[in-house]
């Protein structure tokens, strides 16, 4: 039993693997898509109801999840150049480089690659992934707006939790758990 998460989470490398020779926005496509997707949710919760969550796992997790969406981002990026307006571009921009300052920060101050979480991040996922559904829709520029109202910000908090904690916490999920738990040990300080 302990290995079925890491095993759903080879499931989307591996599925992730395969996107790469189909074709965009197909049927087949987004059976796998849909698949991957659903993997991701699934490994997480599926480690923690058996507890069997380790670090491995929440690196392979992180691993996967890099993967999956680089591949999304190359299949789909001839597509979304054409319909996506130029603003978009620039906030992507600003987020790629948030998250390549959080990855540098995490390795430096940590000595690791490792990926928060956090609430915010889980919904950026989600946001993320559900852009390739959201191409053919009249409405997709205002939900383009949302998602990236989503990343920018979970990219910032995740920055932030980096930048401002003392040490790695994987399981820090806001930047609100963050400032009550410096409070917490504020207070256990200066009760000492």
């Amino acid at each position: 039993m302990k290995h079925i998460p890491n095993m759903i989470t080879g499931f989307r490398l591996i599925g992730a693997f395969i996107l790469c020779f189909m074709e965009p926005l197909s049927t087949p496509f987004f059976v796998l898509y849909t698949l991957c997707g659903v993997s991701d949710v699934l490994d997480g919760l599926l480690a923690r109801g058996f507890h069997v969550t380790s670090v491995r796992g929440a690196w392979l997790d992180s691993i996967a999840d890099l993967i999956f969406y680089f591949v999304m981002i190359v299949k789909n990026l001839p597509i979304l150049l054409d319909i996506c307006p130029a603003y978009v571009w620039y906030v992507v921009g600003v987020i790629l480089l948030v998250r390549v300052v959080s990855y540098l920060t995490v390795a430096i101050k940590y000595h690791r690659f490792a990926a928060i979480h956090t609430y915010a991040n889980k919904v950026c996922g989600v946001a993320v992934f559900i852009i390739p559904y959201m191409v053919e829709l009249d409405f997709r520029n205002l939900y383009f707006c949302i998602a990236l109202l989503i990343a920018l910000f979970a990219a910032v908090e995740e920055l932030c939790l980096h930048l401002l904690g003392k040490q790695y916490d994987a399981n820090v999920k806001s930047i609100l758990t963050l400032r009550k738990k410096m409070k917490s040990e504020k207070r256990t300080v200066s009760n000492s």
